[in-house]
């Protein structure tokens, strides 16, 4: 049922004597036809006084004699003066107005009773011509908001059909900004904005465009905010204060990499969280700068929530604050970590296998995700696992090995075991390598079976030299091993040094190298002279 909603307020109050036919509000209809073939359950009180009907089935009826006084159909006396001076030369026109209106409500998917607090909520919109209205709505179809979510933002923020500021920020979101704001985005901001904070929208986005944002980012950086708190409620001047303070820490590219930024307050958020961390690189900006550069969102933690996990580091590592910052350069995401299920117990564990607060930075530093990863999926399995090929409890060289475990995931750890462990070495052989060459564990299985492969059929050497020299699988397989194993074993054979091949340094081999050349040239030039000596002899 479609009902009719009139906005009249009668400017005078009607006399207990006055006929509704000398009503202003009055004209001739022929009477209804019964209400039981329009209303479900009938009530006598349908057509009392400040009750509602339907326009568009008593107008479908044939034989209408007279028509009831608008405050009979439902016409709220409370309400605002503005289509009787409109209609009042002509009151049958009203009746179609107020049914085209509700049919345009119809139309965008606003029921019957949506539209009575709709129009309670805004009457201008009754007073507005359908066509303006019609273009309102088509500028929120144009930008996408369209359907089920155009209804219910209507429906929740009636204003938005009429209020004067809503058009030129819908064209300017159309026409500058492409349409390319996110519908949704568009409507958690007009469900909680007033349209007066709308104003000024375009110059605070160019502001951002002046500033530095790129113009591809900057829809973007839109989208990702909460427009209401970056941008409506800030003036352009706080927002040039806040992209002005981040200028000494790395500017603009900080707002592009993290956008957020812009919700928080300047002066009560924003500058508290980067003096801290200031303080604690020892005042150095540009330190800070690298920080918040790695991880921008370091600022949407509250200086009490990050000043407890450096206290944490400092009481139960024993930590210096210039070791703190170093590792926040590392790990930042630690202060996402849980203080008492994560940091509390590693550290622990870390101190019980015997490292120092200095042993603990190095560590962290190495294996910084110690402190981050799951226990129960991850991190209780590799000690697990650890422990079961040899390792012994609470030692350094658990702690060591952890630490690289840590680097690599539980599945090419048990691989890397596994191809150890295939190639004839035992558990104890594989705890041997990894003590003097921890990496080995976290080293890819793929990786490691080419090398251990080349060791073997390419260069001819024994497996076993692995106990030794661990840190052969550490190598590159073609720029290094291959290269320097090639060149060499044309002087030196292949009875040579795997250490010495490997370890000596880019330049000193690259010397050696040359040596060896001019040597091979000489014993070249010395062999063709005695070859031309004997063939002398044997002539004469």
């Amino acid at each position: 049922m479609v009902a009719v909603y009139a906005l009249f307020t009668h400017p005078f109050p009607a006399s207990s004597s006055s006929s509704s036919s000398d009503s202003l509000f009055s004209f001739s209809l022929a009477p209804p036809p019964p209400a039981a073939a329009y209303f479900s359950p009938p009530s006598p009180s349908i057509f009392r006084a400040r009750q509602w009907f339907s326009p568009l089935k008593f107008t479908k009826a044939q034989n209408f004699e007279r028509q009831p006084s608008l405050t009979q159909l439902g016409l709220r006396q409370n309400q605002q003066f503005l289509l009787q001076c409109r209609y009042m030369n002509s009151p049958a026109n009203v009746l179609a107005e107020v049914g085209m209106l509700f049919s345009f409500f119809q139309e965008i998917g606003v029921g019957e009773d949506e539209s009575r607090v709709l129009l309670d909520k805004n009457p201008a919109a009754a007073s507005t011509s359908l066509d303006s209205l019609r273009a309102r709505v088509h500028s929120f179809r144009s930008v996408g908001i369209d359907g089920l979510v155009l209804s219910q933002l209507i429906t929740k923020s009636p204003s938005l059909l009429t209020a004067e500021e809503i058009g030129p920020f819908l064209q300017f979101v159309l026409d500058d900004l492409e349409g390319k704001i996110e519908p949704l985005q568009l409507k958690r901001l007009l469900r909680t904005t007033e349209a007066r904070f709308l104003v000024g929208f375009d110059q605070k986005v160019r502001l951002l465009l002046h500033r530095g944002v790129p113009v591809d980012k900057i829809f973007d950086v839109i989208n990702k905010v909460n427009l209401y708190k970056a941008l409506c409620l800030k003036s352009l001047e706080e927002i040039e204060r806040t992209i002005a303070f981040f200028d000494r820490f790395g500017g603009i590219d900080l707002i592009v990499m993290r956008p957020t930024l812009l919700n928080f307050d300047l002066e009560t958020q924003l500058v508290p969280r980067v003096g801290f961390l200031a303080e604690l690189s020892g005042g150095d900006d540009e330190a800070t700068g690298t920080l918040l550069g790695k991880l921008p969102a370091i600022l949407s933690y509250t200086v009490d929530h990050t000043k407890g996990h450096v206290d944490l580091l400092r009481s139960n590592a024993g930590l210096t604050d210039d070791q703190i910052f170093r590792f926040l350069l590392v790990f930042p995401n630690v202060v996402s970590a849980s203080r008492e299920r994560k940091l509390r117990p590693r550290i622990q564990f870390l101190k019980q296998c015997g490292l120092s607060s200095n042993d603990i930075f190095k560590f962290l530093v190495k294996a910084p995700l110690f402190l981050g990863l799951s226990f129960e999926d991850n991190i209780a399995f590799k000690l697990a696992f650890l422990v079961k090929i040899g390792y012994k409890h609470r030692t350094k060289d658990l702690a060591a090995a952890m630490g690289s475990a840590t680097r690599t995931s539980c599945d090419n750890l048990q691989k890397v075991v596994g191809l150890f462990l295939s190639y004839g070495l035992s558990c104890s052989d594989i705890v041997v390598m990894s003590t003097k060459h921890p990496q080995i564990l976290q080293y890819s299985h793929a990786a490691l079976e080419k090398k251990m492969e080349y060791l073997i059929n390419g260069m001819g050497r024994e497996v076993g030299e692995l106990l030794n020299f661990p840190a052969f699988l550490g190598y590159k397989l073609d720029d290094r091993i291959k290269a320097r194993y090639e060149l060499r074993k044309k002087v030196l054979g292949e009875g040579m040094s795997l250490n010495k091949l490997l370890t000596v340094s880019s330049e000193r081999f690259s010397t050696k190298k040359t040596v060896y050349v001019d040597l091979n040239e000489e014993m070249k030039v010395l062999s063709d002279h005695l070859n031309e000596n004997v063939c002398n002899t044997n002539e004469s």
